[in-house]
Parts: C-alpha cells; sequence; structure tokens
C-alpha cells in the first residue's frame, strides 16, 4: 500500500526516480524508492519523512485506506494534443489521487452524495454530427435546465454527480475526461484558463464523458459540437442571431460571449454549425481574427471566473461537524494548514455577519 502510494504521487509530480531522489537530497537512492514501489522493502519512519517532504505531501498520504482506492478508465485526450507521455501519465495520477480523496470525504456523507444518471445508449449514440443537437437538447431537458444560459457550469456538473477538479498542465492539454470505478464521471480542467475558454473545456470534456461515436466521426470534432450546442442550444442560437445571417459584428457577438459565457470564436462556429451563416461567410470571419491577429486569443474583457467547490465545502464540513481534524482537511485539500484554518475563519465571520 505504502509503495503503491510512493509511485502514484511520484508519477503525479513529474519525477523519474532519479530526480526524487534527488529532491530528497539523495538521503533516499533511486534503488531504494524502486524497492519501496515494487513492494520490495518498507520504508521507515524517517524515509517517509523524507519523500513526503519531496513530494510535497504529508506523511499521512501514504497511508490513506484502502477502501478510497479507485480504478480510473483510460482518459480521453484531445488528438492533436502536444502533450507528452510523462505529462499525461502524470495528470492520469493526479486525477486518481483527487478522485480518492474526494470518494473518501464524500463517503463520511452518504445523504449528501449525488449519483450521475446516465443517459440512455440510444441517446448517446451518435452517427451524424446532427444527432448532437438533439442528444444536447435530452440532457439539458433530463436536467432541467431549459435553453436559457448556464450561470455556473461547474456548479451544474457537480450537482449531477461529475466529479470536476481544476489542474496544472502544459500547454498542450486544457482538460482530460475519465470513468472511475466505472460509475464516477470525472473532468479535470487545466487552471489558469479565461473562464470562456475553461467553460467550453468543461463542456467539451462532458461530451468525451456521454457520447458514443461512430466510427466515421472525428471524436474532437464531436466534442466541439456538442460542448457549443450544450452552452448554446440550437433554439437559444437561432432566438439571438436568427435563422439566416449574411453578416454581423464582433460587437454583436462580444455581447453573447458576455451573456452565454462562450466565446466569441466559438459563437462563430456555433453559426455555421447551425447553417446560420454560411461556410464561405465562416471561411471570412475566421480569415479575419487570424488577420488581426486574434483567432487563438480570448476576444473581450475577462468574464467573471468560476471553479469548482463542492468538494471544498465537503472537506469544510467533514472539519465543522468534527469528522476529520483540521490537520486532515488541509491534506486533503493539499494546502498548508494555516491557509485552511483562515478558510474556517472566513466561514465563520460570513457566518456571524449573515445571522
Amino acid at each position: 500500500m505504502i509503495g503503491q502510494r510512493i509511485y502514484q504521487r511520484r508519477i503525479a509530480a513529474g519525477l523519474s526516480l532519479r530526480e526524487l531522489a534527488q529532491q530528497t537530497n539523495n538521503y533516499v537512492s533511486a534503488q531504494a524508492i524502486h524497492k519501496y514501489e515494487i513492494g520490495r522493502a518498507q520504508p521507515g519512519s524517517d524515509v517517509l519523512i523524507k519523500l513526503a517532504k519531496a513530494l510535497g505531501v504529508k506523511v499521512e498520504f501514504f497511508f490513506r485506506p484502502a477502501s478510497a482506492e479507485v480504478t480510473l478508465s483510460e482518459p480521453a485526450y484531445r488528438k492533436r494534443s502536444a502533450a507528452s507521455s510523462k505529462e499525461r501519465q502524470s495528470l492520469r495520477a493526479r486525477a486518481k489521487e483527487l478522485v480518492e480523496k474526494y470518494l473518501e470525504i464524500e463517503s463520511l456523507f452518504p445523504n449528501s452524495r449525488f449519483s450521475f444518471k446516465l443517459p440512455s445508449d440510444s441517446q448517446r449514440m451518435i452517427r451524424r454530427l446532427d444527432d448532437i443537437e438533439t442528444f444536447a437538447r435530452s440532457l439539458r431537458k433530463q436536467w432541467a435546465l431549459g435553453i436559457d444560459p448556464i450561470e455556473n457550469l461547474s456548479e451544474v456538473l457537480e450537482d449531477r454527480g461529475v466529479k470536476v477538479a481544476m489542474v496544472y498542465a502544459e500547454k498542450g492539454i486544457d482538460g482530460l475526461s475519465c470513468w472511475a470505478n466505472d460509475e464516477h464521471p470525472v473532468v479535470l480542467v487545466k487552471k489558469s484558463q479565461p473562464s470562456d475558454r475553461f467553460r467550453f473545456s468543461l463542456a467539451h470534456e462532458l461530451g468525451h464523458l456521454l457520447l458514443r461515436v461512430s466510427k466515421s466521426i472525428d471524436e474532437e470534432k464531436a466534442a466541439n459540437r456538442f460542448a457549443g450546442a450544450f452552452l448554446v442550444p440550437a433554439e437559444a442560437a437561432k432566438a439571438e442571431l436568427g435563422e439566416h445571417r449574411r453578416s454581423f459584428s464582433f460587437y454583436e457577438l462580444l455581447g453573447l460571449r458576455e451573456k452565454y459565457g462562450m466565446s466569441v470564436q466559438a459563437w462563430i462556429y456555433r453559426a455555421r454549425d447551425l447553417r446560420i451563416i454560411s461556410d464561405s461567410f465562416f471561411v471570412q470571419l475566421c480569415r479575419d481574427l487570424k488577420r488581426r491577429g486574434l483567432y487563438d486569443k480570448e476576444i473581450g474583457k475577462p468574464l467573471p471566473s468560476e471553479q469548482p467547490k463542492r468538494f471544498e465545502r465537503l472537506v469544510v464540513q467533514a472539519v465543522e461537524e468534527g469528522l476529520i481534524s483540521a490537520a486532515k482537511g488541509a491534506e486533503v485539500l493539499d494546502i498548508p494548514l494555516n491557509e485552511f484554518r483562515k478558510k474556517l475563519e472566513v466561514g465563520a465571520l460570513d457566518a456571524e455577519m449573515r445571522a
């Protein structure tokens, strides 16, 4: 168990055996670490303290109960991602850690657990791209979202049982998705993304989780189409833009970006997908953006940021109700104890002011 934890955290940190040994100032050799990882030797307390410090965790991490362990499906990555194999392995290990922590804390509140209800196979089967419009509409109906803009997409997904987290990642990765223990949908999204890109990445990864795409369809195109259709239903897009347009200004699209939290570029693709604009006008708009140097940049002022909060709330609640210690809460959230205590103080002060 301890060896598995060392291996998992080393991979999550993106370190080789030799690099981890160097992080301990060679107090622990690469050969010794390998023996610990494969179970041929057991580290003493002094070694665990050194390894914990080098890996940025508390010693308690190595003793997390086996009941919290999870098995992940192979994550979905964007096919054109430039991320290295090492980075992908690191992200997968970090995803495993996050879900283990999430399920461990969630098990303390059985009645507050959100189970994920998977749409039927017939709904999820996509034989042509236009089928995605029907599926996105049915999912919004199942989730009682109507066709209005989604104010906080992270909250919507978390309230329906999706485990959402933000992670640091290389430039080539915006997000990944997978299933934990074949029942818990997991979405990890890169930190430090503009809000509209974050939301699109989140919806894109949800598409990877839910869609069953025929071999004749590009999975990335399908996930992008789903993201646009889920964020802005066809009825809403046509109500905003009209059935057919020969032109529109970027000023108009900037207003819609603020209303729906979807980028100007994504709106242009959305209009093309719904045949609101012609292919030739679509090409013209893309060329115009490239000419201005705006094609790969977010256009407009920064939108209000959003991030997943449910896991943090559960951890704070567990501490407040005496189910775990503050030290355990800090360890689970991977933040210093004094920083976690500040969260508790702010929460207590806010409660007093609201009383």
